[in-house]
Order: C-alpha cells, then structure tokens, then sequence
C-alpha cells in the first residue's frame, strides 16, 4: 500500500517557513518584555542558580556551565552558549553586569574570551534580583526538550531588565536594538507610572533622560531619544567623549576618554591610520592607544598649528569615534512580537510584577495557612495530651492511631500525622508557649497576606518597596551625557575658516594656499615661487578670501558660476593646482576673466561693479545673483567684440577708477552709474584710443587713499587718489602713470589705505609679498620704482593681490627683527636688493 500523499509545495513550504520563523521569533531571536532575556540568557542563569554559583559562592568553571546548560535546557551549540555566558561578563557590552568573570573575558579590542576550559564564572548579586522567589510559584514553567526536568518560561525579575540592560537580536523579518538605560532613572518611572497611571511620556523623560550606555559617550540631541521613547523607534546619534591637551610646544592632543557603545577601540584606530595615510586627514602626526585598567585614553597627536576642533570634527564624520545606534524597542509580549513605546515597557513591567507578587503571596498564604492548620492541631492535643498519648500506646501501628484520632477528636489527616511525628520536647511548658505565640504570629501573617491580596493599594505598596530596595542597592552615576547640538555636518565643520591665496594660471589651473606661508619682504626682492606653471603658462590672477567664502567665478561671456572655496584643492605654493574645468562646467572658448569671494549675498546696499575690455561698466546689486545655478547664469550682457574683464564689490556710495594698458585713467562718482538688472549691457566708463583696451577698474570708497598701479616690468607706485580729478563717466581720463620702454605697459591697478601688505606674482610664476608702508606716495605722472625684480627678460607681472589690515599687523608682529630674505625657489635663496631705484618723474 502506497503511504504517500500528494502535498501543494507552495503551501507546504508557506506554513514551513512560518513555523520556523515563529520558531526563531519565540525561541531564540527576540527577548521577553517582562524579564527582557532571550531563552539562552534565562537558561544560563537558572542553570548558574541550580548549581549554586551565587555571587557569594566561589567561581565555577565556564565549562561546567555551558555543560549544564547544554543537558537540560539549551539544544544548541556550545559556542553560542558560551558566546552569551561571555557577554553578560563584558562590562563595555553590559551596563549592569549579570555574571562575575575570572579569567581572560575579551576585550574592548574585539580580542575573543580564553576557551570556557580557562574561564570561572558565578553570578552577580543584581543578577540574583532575577531569580528571588523563582521558587514560590511566581512564573510558569514547562518541560525542558527532553521532558526531564523543568525550566521556568521567565524570570520573576524584580527590575525591568529589559530597559536596564537593553538588548539586541536578528529574527525573521524582523530586528530588535534596545539601548540600556540607567537603573536609577527607570525605576523613578517606574514608581511614577506606579503612583499615576495617567502620567505622559513627556513626564516619564523627564525622569529618564535617554539611553545610559556602558561606554559612556555623548548622545548628541534628544530626537532621536523622542522619537524611540513615543513610537519605538529612533536614531541616537552618539560620539566619542574627549578632550585637548596643549603641550608645552604649541602643539595639541586630541585625547578620546569614552567611544560609542559596540565600537571597536582597536578598530578605530586602525581607521584613523589608515585615513592619515591616505591623507584623507591631515594634520595629525602620531596616534598611540595609551589605555590601561584605570580608563581609556587614546591620543591623537596634531601637527603644529592645527586646529584642533577641525581635525576632531573630521575624526567624527570618517569615523566610528561618531556612530548611530538605530532604536527598534521590538520585545515579545504574550509570546508575539510587537513595537512598544516607553510608556507601555514600564506598564508591561509592572503587570507582570503585580502578577509574580500576588502569586507569591498566595503561595505564602496557602504555606501560612497549612501551617496554622497544622499549629492548631498541636493546641487542641497540648489540651487532651493525656488521653491522646494512652490512645497512641494502646494502637498497634501508626496507622491505626491516626485513624482513631481522626474519628475521635475529628483531627485532619495532616494534624494526625503531625502530631505523631511531634517529638517528647514539645511536650515541655516553653514549648507549648512557642507554639502558641508562633500560632498567633502566622495569624498575623495571614492577615497581612490577605489584606495585600484583597487590597490593589497594599499591593503597588509591596512592589513600590522591594524595587526601592533594588534602586537603593545597584545605583551608580550615569556615564552617558546628553547634549542638545546638532551633528548635521555641513564641510565647512571640517575645515578651518582661515585666509588663503587663490591663484590662478592663464592656462586655467586654480588653487588655493595658505596665506601664512608668504612672509613679508621688503621691496626689491627676489619673491618667492609662488606657482610652477608649464612654460607656455603664466600666472593671471591672484586674490585672497576666507576658506568659508562662496566663490563667483566670472567669465569673458558675461556669465557667472558659483563654487565654496574651500572646494578648491589646497596645494603647496609651487603646484600647478587643478584645472577650473573640473570644477566648473565652462562652455567652448569660455575662460574665467574674474573672482569675487562673497559670505552673503543678502547683504543690503552692496553692488557688483562690472567693466568690459571696451570701457563699459555695470552696477547691479549683488542678491541678484543669489540663486546660481550649476550651469551658471548670465551676469552681463556682453556686446559683439567685447568681454568682461573684471568685477568688483562696491557699496552705495564711492568712486570707481578704470585703468587702461596706456597708462590712462578715469575717476568718476559711483552714482553716476545707474543700478541697472542682471542681464543689462551697461554704460561707457572710459573713452578709449586707438588700440587701447581697459586693464583693471578699482573701486575706491572715501575720497581718501592711494592707488597702487604695478607695470609689466615690476615698477610700480602710490599716488594719493586726490591726484586724480573727478571727471564726468564717460570722458577720456586723464595720465596715470608715466609709461617707458623701461617700465612697459600698466598690468594692474588696485586702491589701498593704511598699511596692507601686497602680493605680486609674475608670468613665471615668481610671487612677493610686501608691506606696503615701504612704498611712499608719490605723482600721478611719475614712472615709480622697481617692486620686483625679474631675472627672465620675457617675464612680466601678471597678478595683484591685496592682504587686509588686520592681518599684515599680525605678520609685522610675528616678522619684527628678522632679516631681509626671499625665496627663489623650492631649494635656492637669495638676498633681495637693499638699495632699490630712486624715483623718477616725468
């Protein structure tokens, strides 16, 4: 006969599949909401508890425990048993230790415990807080897999570990990451929610702050703390807690005392390495772990100079020093799986705690009242002790005589026994005394049982006792701080707000440099190299901003782009830099012409002063251009055969002063040029002769100053605005600068006060840095005087730069004493001219 039967395989393998997933749900994956244990965890401890391995007791071998969990109550492999055993003893994986390791246990590092043949272990006295009155009927219990002895289904708990100790596991479909929280602070909400339960969570959080991890750490911000507390689900953002060092060189120490919870410290620093070398990071110069028993501590040492909230937010981002722990509250509760808030863990505690307490009291009750029962058969013989002990001698067997106590003096089959089982002793005066008074001592206890039995206040007042106890015994300082910040990086957190030099090559290389590596000269010196180019390149402008700033980048079509400049490689002060082409999306034969660094574009009264090649000029204000596209937009319409050759910043007010090759110059109001929209054409600035063309337009606000106007040579000078007569907008302008065959064509023009310093940089890449006090002022039609020297015949200045007051000061602080000196080169110096030219006029 044919035994098999035809099965659907897609509905066989459906219900399989859900049974073993239930399986894993239930069995082994997700932690009970009342005790808040995995069956493997439960099981340890119970099988810990029956062997008698107590927190007072003396330590047992690992072995022996996986052993005995593995014949009555774990199915499993040894290793995940003894995988579990290991992590109730890590103190950075458990924020209430419930196991008291001996021996190698692993560590922070990841390095794995010693083999469970090496290792001892008993409980810890919190843990045993679990397991009080397992005996007493508190929990159910069921047959363990071979039906051999019994294993409770729960612990009767008297803390809710699962919000204590948290707890984390990977089910079918399903997933649960429960942070531990301080024991103090979850059962002052517990109380509360005891005492009122009407009370909110917005109430209960402000008894429990958030998540107190074993590491410590730093939570940063409390949404995502809301957020797991209201629907069970939440991202905690948590970072390293450290602190600076400065040494006695200048030099600064990031030193990291705490890390996330579950982040590998000896992983961490291998990230760091390995971002130092791929110089990913810069600026740190040695990373040692100094850590020992007595703390944490790895150092992280910073090169001189650095700052050291920029690395430190560069180590958070890149790496695990700032982790997220992803909140899914998901516990089991009637044995199905379901996401609870804060407010129904604690709810679903205390209904379990009532439970466990009001069984115990029943079970005490039932045990009190068997032995009243019992007591007061001992009083009603103590009373006909006589004739009861001449019935005893006269039976022939026990069996008889409590038979015939039983229908004579009507006592219970239980009193009978007892009775016979009485010794002599109890026979005695004091004796009798005892058993009265301990009958009228278990009369009160009945009483007090009842009364908490029948009354649900006297109830709460038991619970609300016993888990003081356990505050008052296990509470210690929380370790985890919460700060309200956020940790929404934006890059300029990771970078420094510091001046830099951006250079620019004709070929169309830009980069950008710190400002602090030029050093002031004085003038005639050889400069510094300031850029290698290729020889068919040459340096064509040069500016200073702030690494924070938004850079427009302006071209001969009229139109603008818009970049960050710290988006510009930062290279050293001979590299080429990076093509702009990479960084912008030039259309064919577009080429950069101007830059202007920018912080807001909101800021009111402020302009963008535009002049083309022609001599035609355009103000429009600068929040116009606030919402610039990727592809750029039109800036200036630009006519047939002309281009845009720069643009300047102005405010309401001022002069604008154009310069041509010619050495001409025009100086009119700024009011005389009309705001005008962002695509207009504009108005003529200048007249311009016969092969003349526009070089440079400053922007001059007071009437008060000096323009500095540079030749292709390296001669140069200062005159004082007031040299310069204001003319109407539009008129041919006047002499700026005397122009020789000596001299050469004008290069550049620039309106300075004070005492700037001044960059200049030439076609082959040669770059000067001076203070521009050693450049007296002198006439409008003069030649000037020698700035630079260049040794190549065929080189020529090309570029300009101004560096801001504040910041020449600090240099002319640090530079006082030193030398005259000038770098030629990467290998090679040389000392700079001590007599320069005199002065020529015309």
């Amino acid at each position: 006969m044919n035994s098999e039967l035809p099965v659907n395989i897609t509905r066989e393998m459906k219900q399989s599949y859900l049974d073993y997933s239930m399986s894993v749900i239930v069995g082994r994956a997700l932690p009970d909401v009342r005790d808040g244990f995995k069956p493997v965890h439960r099981r340890i401890l119970y099988a810990m508890f029956r062997e008698g391995l107590l927190s007072n007791r003396k330590y047992s071998k690992c072995a022996g425990v996986v052993g005995e969990v593995l014949k009555k109550y774990h199915p499993h492999g040894d290793a995940a048993v003894y995988d579990a055993l290991v992590r109730l003893a890590q103190p950075w994986n458990m924020r209430y230790m419930l196991v008291d390791g001996q021996g190698n246990f692993g560590s922070i590092d990841g390095d794995r415990a010693a083999a469970y043949r090496y290792t001892e272990a008993r409980m810890m006295s919190i843990a045993e807080e679990m397991l009080n009155d397992i005996d007493k009927e508190t929990v159910d219990w069921q047959a363990n897999f071979d039906e051999t002895v019994q294993e409770p289904l729960v612990l009767p708990t008297r803390y809710p570990n699962l919000l204590v100790n948290g707890s984390s596991g990977i089910a079918v479909g399903m997933a649960t990451n429960i942070p531990p929280h301080h024991i103090g602070e979850v059962i002052d909400a517990l109380l509360a929610l005891l005492d009122n339960p009407g009370v909110t969570i917005d109430d209960l959080m402000q008894i429990i702050k958030g998540p107190d991890f074993p590491t410590g750490g730093m939570i940063c911000g409390r949404d995502g703390i809301f957020d797991a507390y209201t629907t069970g689900k939440g991202k905690i953002i948590l970072r390293a807690k450290t602190h600076f060092e400065v040494q006695d060189d200048g030099r600064t120490w990031i030193i990291v005392d705490e890390i996330p919870y579950m982040v590998n410290k000896a992983k961490v620093c291998e990230k760091i390495a390995e971002l130092v070398k791929d110089q990913k990071i810069d600026g740190i110069s040695e990373l040692r772990d100094e850590s020992d028993r007595h703390g944490m501590r790895i150092v992280v040492e910073l090169k001189r100079g650095e700052v050291p909230e920029v690395v430190l937010n560069k180590l958070f981002q890149m790496t695990a020093l700032q982790s997220t722990f992803g909140v899914i509250m998901l516990a089991l509760v009637d044995n199905q799986p379901k996401i609870l808030n804060l407010k129904e863990i604690l709810n679903q505690f205390i209904a379990f705690r009532k439970d466990v307490v009001t069984r115990r009291t029943r079970y005490l009750l039932r045990k009190a009242e068997e032995r009243a029962h019992i007591l007061e058969g001992f009083v009603k013989a103590l009373d006909i002790l006589d004739d009861l002990i001449a019935l005893i001698r006269a039976s022939q067997s026990p069996a008889e005589a409590k038979q015939k106590m039983i229908e004579r003096w009507d006592f219970s089959v239980r009193q009978a026994q007892a009775i016979l089982e009485m010794r002599l002793q109890k026979l005695t005066g004091m004796e009798r005394q005892a058993i009265l008074d301990e009958h009228r001592e278990i009369q009160e206890v009945i009483a007090k049982l009842r009364l908490i039995l029948d009354d649900p206040r006297e109830l709460t007042r038991v619970i609300r006792e016993e888990t003081m106890e356990v505050r008052e015994k296990y509470i210690d300082e929380r370790r985890t701080e919460i700060r309200d910040m956020s940790i929404n990086f934006s890059i300029e957190d990771l970078i420094a707000d510091e001046q830099v030099v951006i250079t620019y090559s004709h070929r169309g290389y830009i980069k950008q440099t710190p400002l602090t590596i030029y050093k002031e000269q004085k003038r005639g010196g050889k400069g510094r190299l300031g850029m290698r180019t290729h020889d068919d390149d040459f340096v064509e402008y040069m500016f200073v901003a702030q690494t924070h700033d938004y850079l427009m980048v302006f071209t001969n079509f009229g139109k603008v782009y818009w970049i960050k400049v710290h988006q510009i490689p930062q290279t050293d002060a001979a590299n080429k830099g990076k093509a702009i082409v990479n960084l912008i999306d030039f259309e064919e034969g577009e080429r950069a012409v101007a830059f202007n660094a920018v912080r807001e574009f909101e800021e009111e009264d402020i302009f963008l002063m535009f002049a083309t090649r022609n001599g035609i000029v355009k103000k429009t204000a600068l929040s116009a251009y606030k919402n610039i596209r990727s592809n750029g937009i039109r800036a200036i319409n630009i006519q047939e055969g002309d281009e845009l050759i720069t643009v300047r910043r102005t405010g309401s007010d001022g002069e604008i002063f154009l310069a041509t090759k010619m050495g001409k110059a025009i100086r009119f109001f700024h009011r005389d040029v009309r705001p005008t929209g962002r695509t207009a054409t504009g108005v003529t600035g200048i007249r311009l002769g016969d092969g003349d063309e526009v070089v440079e337009m400053a922007v001059i606000i007071e009437n008060t100053g000096s323009i500095l106007t540079i030749s292709e040579t390296g001669f140069g000078k200062r005159t004082l605005v007031s040299e310069y007569r204001l003319q109407n907008r539009g008129g041919s302008g006047s002499l700026n600068m005397r122009m020789t065959e000596k001299t050469g064509l004008i290069s550049g023009v620039r309106y300075i006060k004070d005492h700037n310093s001044v960059l200049i940089i030439s076609q082959l890449g040669k770059l000067i840095r001076m203070d521009l006090s050693q450049i007296r002022d002198i006439g409008r039609v003069t030649q000037g005087v020698r700035l630079i020297n260049l040794d190549d015949p065929n080189d020529r200045v090309v570029g300009i730069g101004l560096v801001p007051t504040e910041e020449a000061r600090d240099e002319e602080s640090e530079l006082e004493g030193e030398q005259e000196s000038t770098i030629q080169s990467e290998d090679q110096t040389s000392q700079g001219e001590s007599d320069p030219p005199a002065e020529t006029e015309e």
